[in-house]
């Protein structure tokens, strides 16, 4: 019976020493990765939207995200930057999206399209091209200080979804 299990253990050993290289690796390369020690410069977008404010906050979002998630550093300018992003905000629209028994809004959604290009400063190739969506749903208000503060809040965090997204598409490589 020890005869049969030293067989059968170098069997399952063999098989584990065979099986053991099949193929898995990690599918970001160290090019697309973001690292601490870098520095990023994110432009204010350009704003084909109907959002005077879309810009400034999609901006601070980006740099919030970047060194939230990933240590990134904000470059003082363009020239000193490790990364260099291009970014347009395409759209940015604000619909009702449900309703209350009296035809009234309940909730509306916000919606972001953006398009974005990282590069790294002296390259002419983009590490990542592409464009993102950043959806929030947020409470409608009768009170209008209420109703724009509330879509000012959804606007920070699509923002911010926007940014986790671009994070995640660049080292995924999509």
């Amino acid at each position: 019976m020890s005869a049969l299990r030293c067989v059968m253990l170098l069997m399952v050993g063999m098989l584990l020493n065979v099986t053991s290289g099949c193929g898995y690796h990690l599918t970001n390369s160290p090019s697309r990765s973001l690292g601490a020690a870098q520095k990023v410069w994110v432009p204010f977008f350009s704003n084909e939207s109907i959002s005077p404010t879309a810009q400034t906050v999609l901006r601070r979002a980006f740099y919030d995200e970047l060194h939230a998630l990933r240590g990134l550093n904000p470059a003082s300018n363009e020239a000193d930057a490790d990364l260099v992003m291009k970014a347009r905000l395409i759209s940015y629209a604000s619909k009702a999206v449900s309703y209350n028994a009296l035809d009234q809004a309940r909730e509306y959604s916000l919606s972001l399209n953006i398009e974005l290009e990282i590069i790294r400063n002296g390259q002419t190739a983009p590490l990542w091209k592409g464009r993102l969506q950043g959806v929030k749903q947020y409470p409608a208000n009768t009170n209008l200080a209420m109703q724009h503060n509330a879509e000012d809040q959804a606007l920070d965090a699509a923002s911010r979804i926007l940014a986790q997204k671009f994070i995640s598409a660049l080292e995924e490589s999509y």
